[in-house]
């Protein structure tokens, strides 16, 4: 086939658009969810043990959103789906 588009049929878009939103490696949401605890474990309760577990929670899931950012909107589907059909 012929991969040459005849002029006017592209639309340029900008790389926010397509690319996902991460805020220091992590999807927003899974980021503020992680520190928000972590903070509240560390400072609130004075559980000071709670930030090298969060740093390495941190690491895990930036690796996974590295290798594919749209892991854990996949992982919140897949934990919504039903877990058996019906006939």
């Amino acid at each position: 086939m012929n991969d040459v588009q005849p002029d006017g049929l592209e639309v340029p878009l900008h790389r926010s658009i397509v690319n996902p939103m991460l805020m220091m490696g992590l999807p927003r949401t899974v980021a503020f969810t992680l520190w928000t605890t972590a903070s509240a474990f560390a400072f609130g309760l004075r559980q000071v043990w709670v930030l090298p577990l969060a740093i390495a929670i941190h690491a895990v899931c930036a690796a996974a959103a590295k290798s594919d950012p749209y892991f854990f909107d996949v992982f919140v589907r897949a934990v919504k789906t039903q877990k058996r059909l019906h006939p």
